[in-house]
């Protein structure tokens, strides 16, 4: 057995102590796809992103999604990965296939950490990684880096 040269944070970054901080709110009408088969989960995300004025969309599996996501034209898409039918990274991938995707930044809100579940997460299109449960101030955050500068990368 070969031991993985790089780390989970090589593969994936995550936000640590360091760069989360009391970040403001993002920027009013952003676009935030939210998709997690805990109805709670999604519902209080899509409820906190809709309290600072983000546009929010949430769905509790990954067909209402795909059925919503062209009309809706997210910037963000935050996405469960451990979901029954289609999981996060598949329905990442679909969504990665659509036009305009390449400027849409990816988010994967799983209890996942290990290194081949990352190395998965990146394989299907993600550019960050949260483990549950988010704190507000880290997603802010980061939905004010990309507001400021796009997706990662680019």
């Amino acid at each position: 057995m070969t031991t993985p040269t790089s780390t989970p944070s090589d593969v994936l970054p995550a936000l640590t102590e360091k760069t989360a901080g009391a970040a403001l709110p993002p920027p009013p009408g952003l676009r935030v796809l939210c998709v997690d088969d805990n109805v709670d989960a999604a519902d209080s995300l899509g409820a906190i992103l809709e309290m600072v004025g983000c546009k929010a969309l949430v769905a509790h599996d990954a067909a209402s999604a795909l059925a919503q996501v062209e009309q809706f034209k997210p910037q963000v898409c935050v996405l469960d990965i451990s979901m029954p039918e289609i999981d996060g990274c598949e329905l990442a991938r679909r969504l990665r296939e659509l036009p305009g995707s390449e400027e849409q930044l990816f988010i994967a809100l799983t209890a996942l950490g290990d290194y081949s579940s990352l190395e998965r997460m990146a394989e299907a299109g993600f550019d960050l990684h949260f483990t549950k449960p988010l704190p507000p101030a880290e997603l802010y955050e980061v939905l004010n880096r990309y507001a400021e500068k796009g997706r990662p990368g680019m």
